[in-house]
């Protein structure tokens, strides 16, 4: 196996492991329908990873996620509750607003060579200060449309239910995996985040791709707040603190190398699985506190950063150890 897939390999391994142990703890675990629920709690997570997947590939790091996803959130509330904007013009207005705005942060993490911590620091204050000066408390959604997209569904056998928000998850992972992986824009974000130096060298377009794969982050957190704006049916301005890290943890335990140049789509959505897996657990369980999910993901994630780290030098140890 090439080490740079040992990553994907374990992510899967543990997945299918920890799995095995809840089904044998809970039997509920084997059917359908907890399987649908852990994908449809955590849709609005799996379409923030698909952009940041781009993000750290890249060799960068985006910290405004979870704030835009939170600014989306409120945007679309108050535009279909209060100003009486369709919902489709809406979402379409939260995903456009998204993706303008991280395009304006590739766009200065180019041009003005800053680090993106620091720009998108700077943009997760903004998106964040933004959401507040609309609103600062909670509006709920009263429309006709958000309670019919909440009933549609594939029903599964054995009572399961994918949910429309499981949809446009699948459907954002499927054709990030499609440009990531089968486009020339796909190699050159692999190119950049291996080499940026390099990958100017060999003509790679690294500005227009900054800019491109930032406005995919921006686009895919305000996609987000479409998806938690219909799952839970309202807004809040303080919606989405946290899920930055959240998703950076998805995509690390999903196999992707911190210093970028290596990662998949699919290790992205197993890495949300898995955080969403623990959840269940600890809610089947009923006597552990959620926080012993930060401490199993920061486990996990530990983990995963060492195993990046003796990938990293394996090329390194290689010709020494054929020298002995």
């Amino acid at each position: 196996m090439n080490g740079r897939n040992l990553p994907l390999a374990a992510t899967l391994a543990v997945f299918v492991a920890a799995y095995a142990v809840c089904a044998a703890r809970f039997p509920a675990f084997i059917g359908t329908r907890v399987p649908a629920d852990l994908v449809t709690d955590n849709a609005f997570l799996g379409v923030i990873a698909v952009g940041m997947a781009f993000v750290v590939i890249s060799g960068g790091i985006d910290l405004s996620v979870g704030a835009v996803m939170g600014f989306s959130s409120v945007l679309i509330s108050l535009a279909v509750s209060r100003w009486g904007v369709p919902p489709m013009a809406a979402f379409l207005l939260a995903v456009g607003l998204g993706t303008g705005f991280g395009a304006a942060i590739g766009a200065a993490i180019h041009g003005l060579r800053a680090p993106a911590f620091i720009v998108t620091l700077t943009a997760m204050f903004l998106a964040r200060g933004a959401g507040f000066l609309l609103t600062t408390e909670a509006v709920p959604i009263d429309h006709p449309f958000f309670r019919t997209v909440q009933d549609l569904a594939i029903r599964l056998p054995g009572g399961g239910r994918l949910g429309a928000v499981s949809l446009v998850m699948a459907a954002a992972f499927l054709a990030g995996g499609v440009l990531l992986h089968a486009t020339r824009f796909g190699n050159s974000v692999f190119a950049i985040g291996g080499d940026r130096r390099s990958a100017e060298l060999m003509g790679v377009p690294v500005g227009r791709t900054t800019v491109l794969v930032y406005a995919i982050s921006g686009g895919c957190a305000a996609l987000a707040g479409v998806v938690i704006s219909i799952y839970t049916r309202a807004g809040n301005p303080l919606t989405g603190v946290g899920v930055e890290l959240d998703a950076i943890a998805a995509v690390v335990i999903g196999g992707a190398l911190l210093s970028g140049g290596v990662g998949t789509m699919l290790g992205a959505l197993v890495g949300v699985l898995i955080q969403g897996l623990i959840l269940t657990y600890i809610d089947f369980d009923g006597s552990l506190s959620s926080w012993w999910s930060k401490i199993a993901t920061g486990a996990l994630l530990f983990a995963f950063i060492g195993l990046q780290k003796l990938i990293v030098q394996l090329p390194r140890l290689s010709p020494r150890m054929a020298g002995a």
